[in-house]
């Protein structure tokens, strides 16, 4: 029965939308004039991207609004929060972003990185979780050892980190998975070390 209902508001959209053959003749005991409508155009389904969903993936320009080696906009929601470096490097968060962080230094974004409550992920999908091996797949980087987590915590790092250009860096912990990306001009170390 309740499929019935569902059925009638498309019967009466499909009678609404319906129009006779071009080549109709109007019924012998009609005495209006029949005119007929222009044709309508069937209207494109178009999938709307979801503005969370492409604003929740990290590249090598940035996150949201956030831009490597640009300032921070005024009026975005990105601000300088908790305890600080120094007064020429801020680290920035976003309650957009849960667990995600930006290093700016000299008012420009350097670094923007991702850990744990993050569901921010790069276009191939890789994001805080993702094992080791599906990293590879998608980034065959060097890996060099881990400065604080024992193997086979890593850092497997672009091969342009050292260029001055925006590179990418994944840190393996020690379960194997991804426990942090950052994405930036390098060195991508710890906060303190970023801003050294």
């Amino acid at each position: 029965m309740k499929n019935i209902f569902s059925l009638v508001p498309l019967a009466l959209l499909a009678a609404c939308h319906s129009q006779p053959a071009p080549d109709a003749e109007p019924a012998a005991d009609e005495t209006a004039a029949v005119t007929q409508a222009p044709p309508i155009a069937p209207q494109k389904t178009v999938a709307a991207a979801d503005p969370a969903q492409s604003a929740a993936t990290l590249t090598l320009a940035g996150l949201g609004d956030l831009r490597i080696g640009k300032p921070v906009l005024a009026d975005s929601r990105w601000s300088a929060a908790g305890a600080q470096v120094s007064d020429s490097c801020l680290v920035f968060s976003s309650p957009d972003y849960p667990g995600a962080y930006a290093i700016v230094e000299g008012g420009k974004v350097r670094r923007i990185s991702i850990g744990q409550r993050s569901q921010v992920r790069l276009v191939e999908g890789i994001g805080i979780g993702a094992t080791e091996a599906e990293v590879l797949k998608y980034f065959p980087f060097p890996a060099t050892p881990h400065k604080y987590v024992d193997a086979p915590g890593k850092y497997l790092t672009a091969p342009n980190a050292d260029s001055g250009s925006s590179a990418l860096r994944f840190e393996i912990g020690s379960d194997g998975t991804v426990s942090q990306i950052h994405v930036g001009t390098m060195p991508v170390l710890g906060y303190v070390e970023a801003c050294s």
